[in-house]
């Protein structure tokens, strides 16, 4: 899978998706059309990212489309604008983290200096910063669901999203496990 090829679908998906709120926002009849070409580009990216199975491009299709969304959110909306920095900041880290876990030697040092109190572990792997960003942006991503107004074809993204979180962090302990030699 392409990535740069990644990244400008999934950026143009957000750009379809923000005209089209703008446009609902401004009676604009071709708001529906623009909406519905984004969420459509982003549901096909997202779900090709999920047979991939890949973490790192799981993340990276998380990571531009939250990026996208705080570009368009509006700056006085103080809740969004903390929250998707906060999964960004999070993602950054899961990044670092990938880059360990193929380095099976520090990784084990990883595992060392993780308590293995199940609190602080993952399918008896160390809860690290991969799993700690896929599972606080899960959360973000079912508080979302759970709001009412939000469209059915959105749902439908948002769905496919947690999904993906879900499969990167499966991918993600493969790599562990790989890299413990378990």
């Amino acid at each position: 899978m392409d990535p740069i090829g990644l990244v400008d679908r999934i950026v143009d998906a957000v750009m379809y998706i923000d005209a089209g709120r703008r446009g609902f926002a401004a009676n604009k009849q071709d708001a529906r059309i623009f909406y519905e070409r984004g969420i459509a580009q982003a549901l096909s990216a997202f779900l090709e990212v999920q047979t991939s199975g890949d973490p790192h491009t799981i993340i990276l299709a998380e990571y531009t489309f939250i990026s996208q969304e705080l570009q368009f959110c509006d700056k006085t909306d103080r809740d969004a604008i903390g929250s998707l920095t906060q999964a960004i900041q999070g993602f950054d880290d899961a990044f670092l983290v990938l880059g360990i876990v193929d380095d099976g030697t520090l990784y084990k040092a990883v595992d060392k200096a993780f308590p293995h109190h199940k609190d602080y572990r993952v399918s008896g792997f160390p809860k690290d910063a991969f799993h700690i960003a896929c599972r606080g942006h899960a959360t973000r991503i079912k508080n979302i669901l759970r709001s009412p107004g939000v469209d059915g074809i959105e749902k439908a993204l948002l769905k496919q999203r947690a999904v993906n979180l879900t499969a990167a962090q499966n991918g993600y302990t493969k790599k562990q496990k790989a890299a413990l030699g378990v």
